[in-house]
């Protein structure tokens, strides 16, 4: 596959002088949009691709260019990402359903099948390097009939998804925090509103980042990326050295089944959403498209490289961890309810333990503050297309920052809200941020789906892509649109074989109740102001056949 990806950079490396000399042509007779501006503010590939799109570039330029670069832009997506630092968080599930060979092996195969949906996103964010991401490219490429239709459906649940992934992230600082606190005292009992309160000092904390110091956000990144390494790097030193080792055997062949299920065929099936979880958002590069220089290029090839960093990250941490766990059962049930925090004060003094754990804390932060700002850009590009309710005022720019701080703001709020319900039922609030992946998933399913139908019926009619598939472009697609509807499917499967209304998974509820609330949104406002995205392009190419 990293070949195909090779000969297709080349072939159209050179093929893009060929149709440079075409689209410039083209934009001499062709009108720009308004306030686009001046010839050398910003990349030519960009504006092409804006002008293409129907957009004008209402976002951050530092220094007449975009803010971010290739570094930044990888050091974002990685960060968001935090495959290493997720390892150790979310390894709850797998070992319940699987133990340690299953997170394992469920860990590999499902790193190897992302892969592909990863690389399809990729060259969707190539063809149409926009904040829209997957709504935009259902917009784009799916049948005529049903575009505005689709669009605004997987636009709600792609807004819903990463609103909800926001505030998940801030519930698990929170909780490691009330980890901490247990660590260091045995007789705290954690309460939920303490664990609230920890979430609004979080929220507070990404609210100043990506506002006041949102011009500052590239270089930030790029010295959060080399606390990534080095905190990456001492996690495993310390595991290696100092955790106690279980044998080869057991890490790579013995299977454990906690949650009761008939099978440890099915119980891995379960336990792989632990896998699912430390892959995801490599996406994320794409909703800050319209903030990123050369995006056509540089937004696919840090989507690329941060999942193949991070993925080796996570694999090497995720092996050091199983390597440190003598007991599963022990680690399961640790009193703060995180088995990395067992696995610390089994190889570790407090101090160490402390130490060691709030360098994942501090990374983690640093990951919320990155979604935060790829959550504004999704929710502002869709309410710029009118697709939410006051639209107008979300999609608002402000004229000095030069960011759409209210829809930073509001996901701020969202977060705030969201967090309330964890004051009544932690199972409530674990339900709405579960929606994040089940979301996710039926975003990508979608928009793959859409561009490989389009690639099929009218190959011809597809964007450039600097960065392409080529003729594995099909192949490739259908491998991940399968692979995505298969992970879909056991999104929705409880931990637990013994279903309780703790253990039962809610995010099926909560996604339906979401599509049902999109079709309602849908037919009773949206159908009426919401053209979608695709009008605008469609614009763009009747003005180049006017004036071709």
């Amino acid at each position: 596959m990293a070949n195909s990806f090779r000969k297709s950079d080349c072939i159209n490396d050179v093929n893009d002088g060929i149709k440079d000399l075409y689209h410039d042509s083209v934009a001499e007779v062709v009108p720009q949009p308004p306030n686009t501006p001046p010839d050398g503010s910003y990349d030519e590939h960009d504006k092409k691709d804006m002008h293409r799109m129907g957009k004008k570039q209402e976002l951050r330029l530092m220094c007449n260019a975009r803010n971010f670069r290739r570094m930044s832009t990888l050091s974002f997506t990685s960060l968001i990402m935090a495959s290493w630092e997720f390892v150790l968080i979310s390894n709850l599930y797998g070992l319940i359903d699987g133990g340690l060979a299953g997170l394992f092996w469920s860990f590999l195969w499902t790193a190897i099948g992302f892969g592909f949906v990863i690389a399809s996103l990729a060259e969707m964010a190539s063809m149409a390097p926009t904040s829209g991401g997957q709504y935009h490219w259902v917009s784009e490429f799916a049948p005529p009939q049903h575009q505005k239709f689709l669009s605004y459906i997987v636009g709600w649940v792609s807004t819903l998804s990463w609103q909800a992934g926001t505030a998940s992230g801030s519930f698990l600082t929170g909780t490691i925090i009330q980890g901490m606190i247990t660590v260091n005292n045995p007789d705290y009992v954690p309460q939920n509103w303490h664990g609230t309160l920890l979430i609004f000092s979080m929220v507070i904390i990404l609210y100043v980042a990506n506002t006041w110091t949102a011009e500052w956000l590239p270089d930030i990144q790029n010295v959060l990326m080399i606390f990534h390494i080095f905190g990456f790097l001492a996690v495993v030193v310390v595991l290696w050295i100092l955790g106690p080792h279980p044998p080869a055997r057991a890490v790579f062949f013995e299977f454990q089944d906690f949650g009761g299920w008939s099978s440890i065929g099915l119980s891995l099936m379960v336990g792989r959403i632990s896998a699912i979880f430390c892959l995801i958002c490599s996406d994320s590069a794409a909703h800050m498209s319209e903030e990123v220089k050369n995006a056509g290029i540089v937004v696919p090839r840090s989507m690329m490289w941060s999942y193949m960093i991070n993925g080796t990250l996570g694999f090497i941490t995720l092996t050091t961890l199983l390597f440190s766990i003598p007991d599963v059962e022990a680690a399961i049930d640790d009193p703060t309810g995180y088995p990395f925090l067992w696995v610390f004060q089994q190889s570790m003094p407090t101090r160490g333990t402390n130490a060691l754990t709030i360098i994942v804390l501090v990374l983690v932060i640093a990951s919320n503050i990155s979604f935060n700002a790829s959550t504004s850009r999704q929710t502002y590009a869709f309410a710029r297309d009118k697709g939410l309710p006051f639209s107008d005022w979300i999609a608002h720019v402000h004229p000095k920052l030069k960011i759409p701080a209210n829809s930073v703001a509001l996901t701020c709020l969202i977060t705030v809200l969201l967090s309330l319900i964890n004051l009544g039922s932690y199972e409530a609030f674990n339900a709405i941020i579960s929606l994040q992946l089940v979301a996710l998933m039926f975003s990508y399913v979608m928009s793959i789906g859409c561009v490989l139908v389009k690639r099929i019926q009218d190959p011809k009619s597809l964007p450039d892509a600097r960065w392409s598939l080529g003729r594995t472009g099909p192949a490739i697609n259908t491998i991940a649109i399968c692979y995505a509807l298969f992970t879909f499917f056991w999104c929705f499967w409880p931990i637990e074989a013994a279903v309780t209304p703790e253990t039962f998974n809610w995010a099926v509820l909560i996604f339906v109740a979401t599509l049902i609330w999109s079709l309602i949104m849908y037919f009773v406002s949206g159908r009426k102001v919401c053209d979608g995205p695709v009008i605008s392009v469609e614009g763009f190419l009747a003005e180049r056949r006017l004036f071709a």
